[in-house]
């Protein structure tokens, strides 16, 4: 799966590998609250604002948990923060288990933020564990991560579509819990080279950065991408069960399909990568994704949401991989797996939509559920022609 000349400069493919490997974790938990909503009953009430301070809870623990991964690595090795975040996910997962719906809508916000602490924590140690890996080939390396992200992702929302008649609610969530446990057993037989935890750029050297126009530039495109792609996985489910009246358990699939097209799209770009222009897939990116939310908006059928959803994966597929591959060439010291700078600007965007989306479908009802990620998708074609003619310009 590793570009050749990994190997062949001494890297521990292994190791990398196991770490590589987390991220079915990672994707299992950022996922698994769009998945769950329907098993929870919000598909039968408009609850929309509370649906978003669920994303909040996650995305503030997210963003918590950096610092404290960043410090523990450094003390304790990487091993520790892996095990360490697994057991959290494991953790949070059984905690959610006991306080679905009707428990009190704060104990829920509390599971997440657990869930959203451990995210964060094990992405941190992943990128860490793989930086060696990532500063050769950041693309592929980028790649290789999103189809780890999103076989977890995929497993997520096609395990609760296949069990939601079969078990209660509970149960699923207690089977789910079971994986990040395995891991942690994994990642506890698991030894990582150490190179001394990456460190974060200071703030007068993050000001220095965004006077450059394509660091701002390049911000503002990952926070839109970042949105766009968190905004469908976080209310494709509920938007499919009210707009065509189809049942949660096809929802469900049609969420696991639109993962499936994400999956399926990175996998093509490792061909398609080396042997077309970037530019060229970009443009086919973002127009295949504006097409998905214009059929998705305006279809009233199942096949017709079926190819809006294959659309919208296939085009949000390459623009991350491609983004960041350009970006490592113009800012080679910044790293993914570090929230602070470019990469704490696109975490926010994708943070953000899901959490503002239950705000605006509280007042303008769920179609705006796909306004808001066409609009993001135009602004990331905007984006990506001001990059090329910066580059054009500066170069």
């Amino acid at each position: 799966m590793f570009p050749s000349h990994i190997e062949q400069d001494g890297i521990d493919s292994g190791a990398a590998r196991k770490a590589l490997a987390g991220f079915f974790v990672s994707g299992l938990l950022m996922s698994f609250l769009g998945a769950i909503l329907p098993a929870w009953g919000y598909h039968l009430r408009s609850e929309y604002t509370i649906i978003g301070d669920y994303f909040l809870s996650l995305n503030i623990g997210i963003l918590a948990s950096a610092k404290v991964a960043l410090s523990l690595m450094g003390k304790k090795g990487v091993s520790f923060v892996l095990v360490t975040a697994c057991l959290l996910a494991s953790a949070g997962l059984v905690h959610l288990a006991f306080v679905a719906p009707p428990a009190s809508v704060l104990l829920r916000m509390a599971g997440f933020l657990v869930i959203g602490f451990a995210a964060g924590m094990l992405n941190t140690a992943i990128f860490h564990a793989i930086s060696p890996v990532y500063r050769q080939d950041p693309a592929a390396t980028i790649n290789l991560s999103g189809i780890f992200f999103g076989l977890g992702c995929l497993m997520t929302a096609a395990l609760i579509s296949g069990t939601f008649y079969a078990y209660p609610v509970s149960a699923i969530l207690l089977l789910l819990a079971v994986v990040p446990a395995l891991f942690a057993v994994m990642y506890w037989r698991s030894s990582f080279a150490s190179e001394g935890p990456l460190r974060e750029r200071t703030f007068s050297q993050l000001v220095r950065d965004f006077r450059s126009p394509a660091a701002v530039l390049f911000s503002l495109l990952l926070f839109f991408q970042f949105g766009n792609e968190w905004a469908i996985a976080g209310w494709l489910s509920l938007f499919l069960i009210q707009r065509l009246g189809i049942s949660p358990s096809v929802s469900l699939l049609m969420l696991a399909f639109y993962w499936l097209a994400l999956l399926l799209g990175r996998v093509l770009a490792q061909w398609v990568l080396p042997r077309f222009r970037h530019s060229r897939i970009l443009a086919a990116s973002v127009v295949s994704a504006m097409l998905g939310c214009i059929i998705l908006a305006f279809t009233d059928n199942l096949f017709g949401a079926s190819s809006g959803v294959l659309l919208l994966g296939l085009g949000f597929a390459s623009i991350y991989p491609l983004v960041v591959e350009r970006m490592g060439k113009k800012f080679p010291y910044y790293h993914p797996g570090l929230f602070n700078g470019i990469f704490a600007i696109a975490l926010t965007g994708g943070l953000v939509a899901p959490w503002s989306l239950g705000f605006f479908a509280e007042r303008y009802g769920m179609q705006v559920v796909m306004a808001l990620p066409a609009a993001g998708t135009i602004a990331v074609g905007f984006l990506l022609l001001l990059i090329w003619l910066e580059a054009k310009i500066g170069g």
